[in-house]
């Protein structure tokens, strides 16, 4: 990559950091350099997305804020864009919208809401972003599909961000990355998890190999625009350890993979900080990706690499 991107880091919170408010854990992000908080959908972990990236980029004055991910079958989407566009003009622009297709089982059996086939699920996401961009636009706009049906409608209140805030398409299957990568800003390149009955399955498809077919898809579909794209890696096993050798060894069982292929997967990032900032360089170089998400627990111990590497 000639001009490769500038590396951004995010973490997903699920609570404050111990001894802190919400908006005490925000500031400490910002202060560390992180470049966003995600806030999940999902109806046991943590606050209301909405009211949580809110709350926290009233708390701070450069931290982005972004969902991981709404789920279509949550809300009406002329409904959720009149919330975005709102946090998107009240903090200036720090908004990231993120969009998957809901996968999470109990979040349908608990609340009652019918999950539909993974094909379904699908159909209506891309019908669900059809109509956030055309409610982040200018004038009245109308829609008529299988799943929505707008007529008329002028979004309001207007982005503050021109055409409306960056939607982050997350997925890891064919369909989804070839529709993200036609109309995605960001897209979360992930394994391919059709609902989180497959979690454990779905670990052998973050290995390298199956991360280089990903990008294929995406390169193919996405054409002159793939320089515009931000490629983001969602890392769900993440430890700053100068012993990573026990947990790697528990994670190529859960990968059924070598040793290297876990240690070199976007969705792990062990070892100590040197090691880390090389893998991370190295796969900025082979795939582009740029902006990577840890979760909560790693999210003080990864500051060090964050300083190095998002300044």
């Amino acid at each position: 990559m000639t001009h490769p991107r500038q590396f951004r880091f995010g973490v997903e919170m699920l609570e404050p950091f111990e001894g802190m408010t919400w908006a005490d854990s925000a500031r400490k992000l910002e202060g560390l350099g992180y470049s966003t908080l995600f806030v999940a959908d999902h109806f046991n972990e943590g606050f209301g997305p909405i009211t949580g990236m809110a709350t926290a980029a009233a708390a701070t004055t450069t931290l982005k804020v972004a969902s991981a991910v709404f789920a279509p079958d949550f809300r009406h989407p002329a409904v959720l864009a009149r919330e975005l566009a709102s946090i998107d003009v009240l903090s200036s622009g720090r908004l990231e919208v993120g969009v998957g297709a809901g996968y999470m089982v109990s979040d349908y059996e608990t609340s009652g809401i019918a999950m539909d086939r993974p094909g379904i699920r699908v159909d209506r996401m891309i019908e669900y972003v059809s109509v956030l961009r055309g409610l982040f636009a200018d004038g009245p706009f109308s829609f008529e599909g299988t799943h929505y049906n707008i007529s008329g409608l002028e979004g309001t209140p207007i982005p503050y961000t021109p055409g409306g805030p960056p939607i982050f398409i997350a997925g890891g299957g064919k369909r989804m990355l070839t529709f993200a990568a036609t109309h995605a800003d960001i897209i979360g390149v992930n394994v391919a998890l059709p609902s989180s009955d497959a979690r454990t399955a779905a670990a052998r498809d973050g290995v390298p190999s199956s991360i280089d077919e990903k990008l294929s898809w995406i390169r193919e579909a996405a054409g002159d625009r793939f320089a515009e794209i931000e490629l983001h890696a969602w890392v769900r096993y993440a430890h700053v350890t100068r012993d990573s050798a026990s947990m790697v060894d528990e994670l190529t069982k859960g990968f059924d993979a070598e040793e290297e292929e876990v240690r070199s997967s976007p969705m792990v990032l062990v070892g100590d900080v040197g090691e880390i900032v090389e893998r991370l360089l190295t796969r900025r170089e082979r795939w582009g990706y740029s902006y990577f998400t840890i979760q909560q627990p790693a999210a003080l111990e990864f500051a060090d690499v964050v300083a190095q590497l998002a300044s």
